[in-house]
């Protein structure tokens, strides 16, 4: 396909910052919760890249006649954005992760009945110009100029330079699902694969119970790989939340010998025994759970401890009653009973429609 840019590409990326850069030439826009995506069109072909150089066209079909219709029938461009699903006004970020799906057949009913948007963000090339070297405003400009109006499901991401803005959608529409503030120089060309944005993002912390843990890949037996998570609900479950696993190698082989003694019995009266147990039956055979949506070939197998260890990890974003990311792990909390690890204890942000951050849209 004769692209202007042939795909695939990196897309430019943006590095943790703890807080949002203020003065001349700082640009801001909402960080989507979403999966990112590249867009390549030349008239009638179009390719949607991932992330991670792979294709999604076949996971999002809803999308390719919108994108079709962008510029006109001969239109050429290549877009970065982010592809995502809102409904009631909020982000799901679960309901993209069922779009990858090997069957067609689900992956269309999906489609109609949660249809996908695309959220731009970057145009790397329009018309016969590549724009990677151009400062981001030049770039910024084409880019509205191409969607002054674009199908209901193809929208432009807002962007503003003033800081008091950028702070309202960082505090306010979290409700809303959106992950924080991206932060661009106006100077700044695109620069594949490297992290020259600003990304600020929300930043909690929450003790929780560790019940479980799961070997690393490198040395089952002898580290440990991540901490399984666990709060109690007021129904007096343990749920399973998320994961933590930012160790060094040293501190995972030390892990090894400190989890031990909690192994002891851990799977007597263990409040996810029937998971447990439910493994051991399944073993050798594929079932839910048992590998990764994202590789197929990891092992997801994990290890019982009794739950009497409290920990402390940082988190960013509360995806209905999970960790939507990995956590990391701050510190070991001897002082506190696993009885008060809780989901009380999560502040609640206050839902807010995406529809106001759009204006209507």
């Amino acid at each position: 396909m004769p692209f202007l840019i042939e795909p695939p590409i990196e897309p430019m990326l943006a590095k943790p910052t703890p807080e949002l850069p203020v003065g001349d030439g700082w640009r801001y826009e909402p960080k989507w919760d979403g999966f990112r995506a590249l867009v390549f069109r030349d008239g009638p072909d179009l390719y949607l890249q991932s992330r991670d150089l792979k294709p999604l066209d076949r996971y999002f079909p809803e999308l390719l006649e919108p994108l079709r219709a962008v510029g006109g029938p001969k239109a050429r461009f290549v877009l970065d954005g982010e592809i995502v699903i809102a409904q009631d006004g909020e982000l799901q970020f679960e309901s993209l992760l069922l779009r990858i799906h090997p069957a067609a057949s689900r992956v269309a009913m999906l489609a109609g009945e949660t249809p996908a948007s695309f959220v731009a963000f970057d145009c790397l090339a329009e018309g016969s110009d590549d724009l990677r070297d151009s400062p981001h405003d030049d770039r910024r400009r084409r880019l509205e100029a191409l969607l002054a109006d674009p199908p209901a499901s193809v929208l432009l991401t807002p962007a503003t330079s003033d800081p008091k803005v950028a702070r309202h959608w960082f505090e306010v529409f979290e409700g809303a699902g959106l992950d924080g503030v991206i932060a661009k120089r106006a100077e700044l060309r695109y620069l594949p694969g490297k992290r020259e944005m600003a990304k600020i993002k929300h930043l909690r912390t929450a003790d929780c119970v560790v019940a479980g843990f799961r070997w690393h890949k490198n040395g089952p037996g002898t580290m440990v790989g991540s901490l399984l998570l666990g709060l109690w609900n007021d129904a007096g479950q343990l749920q399973h939340l998320g994961v933590t696993s930012s160790f060094t190698e040293e501190r995972r082989r030390e892990l090894v010998g400190f989890l031990e003694p909690y192994r002891v019995n851990a799977l007597e009266g263990h409040p996810w025994r029937e998971w447990k147990e439910w493994e051991a039956a399944a073993e050798g055979k594929r079932m839910p759970g048992a590998t990764s949506r994202w590789n197929r070939g990891k092992d997801l197998s994990w290890e019982p401890l009794r739950p009497e260890l409290v920990c402390e990890v940082a988190f960013d974003h509360l995806q209905g009653d999970r960790f939507r990311h990995a956590t990391t792990f701050k510190r070991w909390r001897p002082d506190k009973p696993p009885s008060e690890c809780r989901y009380d204890q999560l502040a609640e942000t206050p839902p807010a429609l995406l529809a106001d951050l759009f204006g209507g849209r």
